[in-house]
Formats: C-alpha cells, sequence, structure tokens
C-alpha cells in the first residue's frame, strides 16, 4: 500500500468533503480521509492504483486534485481571486443595500441604478456558486453552492420580474426594508438580497479562508525553521552549500546565532544550544563532543563542528513535521455524525425550502412573502460549520503543541484523553533523569577498587542500558583503561556477562546471581547493598570465578520538576503509577519523594505489558508515559501511550503522544492541550448543529430577511473558526525555566 496526499480544489462545505471522500473509497482497496479545512485528502491505495486514477475520479465528481505544492504559494495564488471578487462585489452591493433600506435615499428611477449595480454582482461575483451548482447539477448532486446560487438566482429574476411586469419599475416607486417576510407584492424587488447576499457569502469565504491559514501558520513556522545554508568541511577548507546538499557523515561548522544544518553529533567545541522550538523550554542545553544536536535549532555559544548523522526527511524536525500534518489530515469520532448529517443536508434543506413556499401560499399569503421565505431557507442553512468543527481545531491544537513540544498522532487521540484515569509512569529516563551514576564502590576481602572498576566498566562496555553507561563512564576516568569483553550476553532486566582479561564475569542484581548460578553473596556486602537500597541506590554485583568481588552503587535522580508534574496529573483527577524494573525498596524511595503512591517494581521489560493488561483487566483508562525501547510494547498497549521525545525511535513510534522533551511537566501540559482541543471540537459541533436547529424555523417562520440569513450564516462558519483559533493561546500550567 502506498500513501500519498493530494490538495483537493473547489471545495465550499462539509458535503464537498463527503462526496469526494465516497468516491475515492469506491475504488477498490482504496481508504481515503478528506479534509475541508485544509483542503487535503490524504490517501492509501494499493499497487493497482494510480495517482493519475486518483485524481481522475476527484476531477469527474467536480473537483480539481494535484499533489502537494509549496503550501504558502498554493494558499496566497487561491486568496488574490477570491479577495478582488470581494472587493468589487462589496463596492457594488453597498449603494444597492443603502437604496432598499434608506427610502428617504430612493431617488425616481432608483430601482434601475439598483439593478445595474446589482447584475454584475449576482452574475459575475456569484458566478464560483453558480458554476458549482450547475457542475453539481449535471451530476445529480446538491451542496452549499446549490443554496446559495438558488437563492440569489430567485432574488434577481424575481425582481426582473417586478421591474419589467410588475409595476416596480414606474418612476417614484418606493420600498421599505423589512427584516422579516411579510412581502410586497408583486411591486417589491429583491435586489439588494441578491447583491447583499453575495457580498456576504464572499465576505464571510474570505474570513473564513484567512482564519483557516492562520490555523496552519504554526506547522508553517514549523517547516521554515530549519536552516538553508550549511558550512562544510571539505580538504583543507570551508565551504557553504545549501542545506540539501549536506550528506549523512559530511563536517559542517556551526558559528555562534547560526542554525544547527541537520540532526548530528558534536565533534569539537563546547557551546549552549536554544532547543526552545522543538522543546519549549527557554533555557539552553549545553552541548561537548559526543554529544546529539537536533537540526534548526540555535547555536547560542561557542563554535562547534558537528558530524551529520540524519539529513532530509530522516531529521527530526521532518519527522514532527510529518507527525503533525498526518494528524490535521485525520478525523477524529466526533466528526462521523456531522459528516451524516452532512452528506444529506443540502437535499433536505431544498425540500424544506420548497415546503415553505408551498406552504406559505397554501396558507393564502402573498406571493412575495412566500417568496422571500423560502429564499431564507435557502441561505441561512450552513453545513459548512459542521464540516468545519472538527478539522480547524484539530489543525491549531497540533500546531500548537508542536510549538510546544507536544505532537498529536491523530485526532482520536483526543478522546482517550478524556477517559484516561490512571497513568503509568516509567521510572527512569522519564521519572528520574535517566544519567545513571556511580556512586560507591564496595570491594571484598582480596580486591581492589581500581581492578573492580577496571573489569566491571570492560563489561559493560558492550551495553547500552543506562546503568552500564555510568559503571562504563567511570571506569573510563580510572587507571588502567577499559579492557576488551568477548561472548557478551545481556540478559533484560538481570545483568550482564561476558568474558574480560581471560575471566568469565557476571554483573548483575542478587537474584539473578543467586538464582540462576548458585553464587554466595557475603554477608558483609549483602548488608552494604541493602543499607543503599534503602537510600534509592542501585547494588550491581560483580563476579569473576565464581565468586562475589566486589559491589557497584549506582543513582538515578529524579528530575527537579517531576514533583510538580505528578501533583499537576493528581490535580487532573489521574492516578499516577511508577513502573520499574528496579527493586522494591528503590523504586519506593524514588515514588515517596516524587509523591507517586502507588509502586509496581522488580517488572522485566518483557512484563510490562501484563501490568497495564492486568490495570486495564482492572477497568482503569490507562495511560502510559515511558522512553525506552523496551517500553514501545507497553506504550501501545496502554490507552493512551506517550513518548519522551528523548527516548528511542521506537518508543516514540509506538506511543499516541510524543513529548519532545524530557521534562515531565510535558505529560499534563500534553493532556490538557488534547482535552482542551477536544471541547473546542464539541463547542464547535454544538453551536453548528444548534445554529441550524434553530435557524431553518426561523427562516422557514418568515422571521428573517435573506440578507440578514446570509449575514447569519457567513457568521456560522467565521464563527466556528475563530474559535478554534483560541487554541493558540494555550500556554503550559506550569511556566518553563
Amino acid at each position: 500500500m502506498s500513501t500519498t496526499d493530494l490538495v483537493i480544489g473547489g471545495m465550499t462545505c462539509a458535503s464537498c468533503a463527503t462526496r469526494i471522500e465516497k468516491k475515492l473509497n469506491k475504488l477498490v482497496g482504496v481508504s481515503a480521509v478528506v479534509n475541508l479545512a485544509t483542503e487535503t485528502a490524504r490517501v492509501s491505495f494499493p499497487e493497482a492504483v494510480t495517482v493519475a486514477d486518483l485524481i481522475a475520479v476527484v476531477e469527474k465528481t467536480g473537483y480539481t486534485a494535484a499533489l502537494p505544492a509549496a503550501p504558502q504559494a498554493a494558499a496566497t495564488a487561491a486568496a488574490d481571486p477570491l479577495r478582488v471578487r470581494l472587493l468589487v462585489s462589496l463596492a457594488l452591493a453597498i449603494p444597492v443595500i443603502v437604496l432598499a433600506m434608506v427610502p428617504a435615499l430612493q431617488f425616481p428611477y432608483w430601482q434601475w441604478v439598483s439593478l445595474a449595480l446589482a447584475t454584475p454582482v449576482a452574475a459575475w461575483g456569484a458566478w464560483p456558486f453558480h458554476r458549482a451548482a450547475a457542475i453539481n447539477a449535471r451530476r445529480g448532486t446538491a451542496t452549499m453552492d446549490t443554496l446559495v446560487s438558488l437563492g440569489v438566482s430567485a432574488a434577481y429574476l424575481w425582481s426582473l420580474y417586478a421591474l419589467f411586469f410588475g409595476g416596480a419599475g414606474h418612476p417614484g416607486t418606493r420600498m421599505a426594508f423589512e427584516w422579516v417576510a411579510s412581502g410586497g407584492g408583486s411591486h417589491a424587488t429583491y435586489l439588494e438580497v441578491a447583491a447583499g447576499v453575495t457580498a456576504l457569502i464572499l465576505l464571510g469565504r474570505h474570513l473564513e479562508a484567512r482564519a483557516r491559514r492562520a490555523a496552519g501558520t504554526a506547522l508553517e513556522a514549523l517547516l521554515d525553521l530549519g536552516a538553508k545554508r550549511a558550512t562544510v568541511l571539505r580538504g583543507s577548507g570551508e565551504v557553504s552549500v545549501p542545506v540539501e546538499r549536506v550528506a549523512v557523515g559530511d563536517q559542517f561548522v556551526v558559528r555562534p546565532g547560526e542554525k544547527i544544518a541537520t540532526d548530528g553529533v558534536v565533534l569539537d567545541g563546547l557551546s549552549a544550544v536554544d532547543t526552545s522550538m522543538l522543546t519549549g523550554e527557554p533555557v539552553p542545553a549545553e552541548v561537548g563532543p559526543g554529544d546529539a544536536v537536533t537540526g534548526g535549532c540555535v547555536n547560542a555559544g561557542g563554535r562547534l563542528v558537528i558530524r551529520a548523522t540524519r539529513v532530509g526527511a530522516d531529521t527530526q524536525l521532518a519527522q514532527i513535521a510529518r507527525l503533525v500534518t498526518q494528524a490535521q489530515a485525520g478525523k477524529a469520532q466526533v466528526q462521523r455524525l456531522a459528516d451524516r448529517v452532512s452528506a444529506v443536508f443540502v437535499p433536505v434543506v431544498l425540500a424544506i425550502a420548497a415546503v415553505t413556499l408551498v406552504g406559505w401560499l397554501a396558507a393564502g399569503q402573498p406571493p412575495g412573502a412566500a417568496f422571500t421565505a423560502a429564499v431564507a431557507v435557502l441561505i441561512i442553512a450552513c453545513p459548512c460549520a459542521m464540516g468545519l468543527a472538527t478539522p480547524t481545531a484539530i489543525l491549531v491544537g497540533t500546531g500548537r503543541g508542536a510549538q510546544l513540544g507536544i505532537l498529536i498522532k491523530g485526532p482520536e487521540v483526543l478522546e482517550d484523553t478524556r477517559r484516561v484515569d490512571t497513568i503509568v509512569l516509567d521510572k527512569t529516563g522519564t521519572v528520574t533523569t535517566g544519567r545513571m551514576t556511580l556512586t560507591g564502590v564496595v570491594t571484598a576481602a582480596g580486591a581492589t577498587e581500581t581492578e573492580l572498576l577496571r573489569l566491571a566498566g570492560g563489561l559493560e562496555s558492550a551495553s547500552e542500558h543506562p546503568i552500564a553507561a555510568a559503571i562504563t563512564s567511570a571506569a573510563r576516568v580510572a587507571p588502567g583503561g577499559l579492557p576488551a569483553v568477548s561472548g557478551f550476553c545481556a540478559h533484560p532486566g538481570l545483568g550482564v556477562s561476558g568474558t574480560v582479561d581471560g575471566r568469565t564475569m557476571l554483573a548483575g542484581r542478587l537474584g539473578w546471581l543467586t538464582r540462576d548460578h548458585g553464587i554466595t553473596i557475603p554477608p558483609d556486602l549483602n548488608g552494604r547493598a541493602g543499607e543503599a537500597e534503602q537510600r534509592g541506590q542501585t547494588a550491581i554485583f560483580v563476579c569473576w570465578g565464581a565468586e562475589v568481588r566486589g559491589v557497584l552503587l549506582v543513582a538515578d535522580a529524579i528530575k527537579p520538576t517531576s514533583a510538580a508534574a505528578i501533583a499537576r496529573l493528581k490535580r487532573m483527577g489521574l492516578t499516577p503509577v511508577l513502573l520499574t524494573g528496579d527493586n522494591e525498596r528503590a523504586a519506593r524511595e524514588v515514588a515517596r519523594h516524587a509523591g507517586i503512591g502507588e509502586v509496581i517494581a522488580g517488572v522485566l521489560p518483557a512484563d510490562k505489558v501484563d501490568v497495564i493488561k492486568s490495570l486495564q483487566a482492572a477497568g482503569r483508562m490507562v495511560a502510559m508515559a515511558g522512553d525506552g525501547v523496551n517500553d514501545a510494547a507497553a506504550l501501545a498497549q496502554a490507552d493512551l501511550g506517550l513518548a519522551m521525545g528523548t527516548g528511542t525511535d521506537a518508543a516514540i513510534e509506538a506511543a499516541d503522544l510524543t513529548l519532545v522533551s524530557g521534562d515531565l511537566r510535558a505529560v499534563p501540559d500534553a493532556i490538557e492541550l488534547s482535552r482542551r482541543t477536544l471541547r473546542t471540537i464539541k463547542g464547535n459541533l454544538a453551536w453548528a448543529f444548534g445554529y441550524n436547529v434553530a435557524a431553518i424555523p426561523l427562516a422557514a417562520a418568515g422571521l428573517l430577511n435573506p440578507m440578514v440569513a446570509a449575514a447569519a450564516m457567513a457568521f456560522s462558519s467565521v464563527f466556528v473558526v475563530t474559535n478554534s483559533l483560541r487554541l493558540r493561546r494555550f500556554t503550559p500550567a506550569t511556566p518553563k525555566r
């Protein structure tokens, strides 16, 4: 299966999006989601179907389709014709409306001047509506454009009849503007309706388009953050090249104030790097040789020499943009009802308008009043608001999240955040720093501290576990250097084994050594290890020659922000649970400092999924936050998975939410942003449904002038979009340092 995005042109309401989606999904093996707010379609299709086939289907439906171009250029190109049409229509329509509303200004033959001004508006200004309605009619369908075209055409044609055949064209004829459908007989014209409705709907669509572009500015800004050029080391000199020409392995220079060209590892130099564009964290991160850096971040300190490790679409910035784009293309569960309603909305409105016309005439009301009420029904109805309710909120919410370092994988995640009541927190790297340090070395009789650390460091150097990294880091600076290891084997959650300097070695937990290898632990070492574990440290026993030679004590400090983050999670109604492979005493020490009451310790990586399942079986809705490869399966099993962005790609891929920073405070921020986005969606839908439920009966009852109905219809769509834009003001509850 392949996946592509298509830019769809010509959509004006939710029924347009629904129609295109249905047509695409009729192709064998094709799965399509059409987004009205972004004017795109995300399509998955088999090898038997080509992109050309997809474009052909969209075009046969009456719309245009193309592969994505530069977003900003496309938006500008689409906006200019609409703006010109709007300005001309407004300039011509305003005098028509004023003359109709103010009888004192109605000079002899004013109605013919109004006709001259209104004709270009009703014909050229409303041409996009007429053209779309004609295309839809040829295909036996109807959209919002059909309603507008019918309303404008009916008002204009009635006015022509009244002017030429009904006496409205006589010199000195006057007409008073009325807010309700009282009807003025055959001498009444509705040119102000034809011109005013056209101008107001064009204005509404222009404002809606501007608001939708504003909703997408967060993603556009994110895409624009990357560096444009890089200073690459070539031979004995430096060469400035476009960033697209940087390859993996290239070495490039970043001077103070410059953006880092692409993801890489620092080879030389010390500096502070501003990562706020990815993490929302304003405090620059100190970096030096061996530290990883991210493309797009700004070098705030000294000169750096960096080796490129990921370029182009593989960089973290590109992956973030891709995740945000995919999230914005999806649909939430709450949108499905709106889609079903929109699919039948226009035909129902046409039927209501016809019934209104017939009903008024049957009741003996003047034809003008019946006509006015029917046109008002056509104009007031608005499925656009229903179609925009969800995608605009998702567009703004995911864009704002990206600015804060919160990546929402898809709209369905929003509903999961509302139901979650328990959050499982992996200890290492999530609640704690994940950077273990060696805090003590205890030797047995006959062993020296230097020898113990040197051999243990050589053994652990083949492991990527944080405990192993702490031991190896300490051993590197000890006398003698690190010896090579052979036959290395990692036993997840237990320990490691291998051969160093001809010695068969084991390093790991107490239970593993005694239970699986039958090794006896000297009482004094056991006692020292127990005391350390009560203080939250982890004891690693080192053996060779079937004897314990010493204990290495390591500790992982709690992140300074963890306690505040967990307190917020509690206030949000979530129960935190600490999950770790560490021993019970060490885990409870960490939990005590972090404010966590429930601890599940001594869990092997393979058993984390079972822990999540058991909590779910107990009726809990479980979220999990983790950062390691061994967390990936549990993150996928959880009802809501949150990956710390400082962790592994496997964990990020399995999670529903990714937090680019390693700050645990981002977890409640992410849940709160998701919940607020969901509340905005529900508010939008409540408005969209409520507006139509209330407005259509008012129009059918003759309580709305068609021009007033047009203003209300335009306002409904603009309201939904501007309400969604409030999400741009979302700020984390806990200020960053």
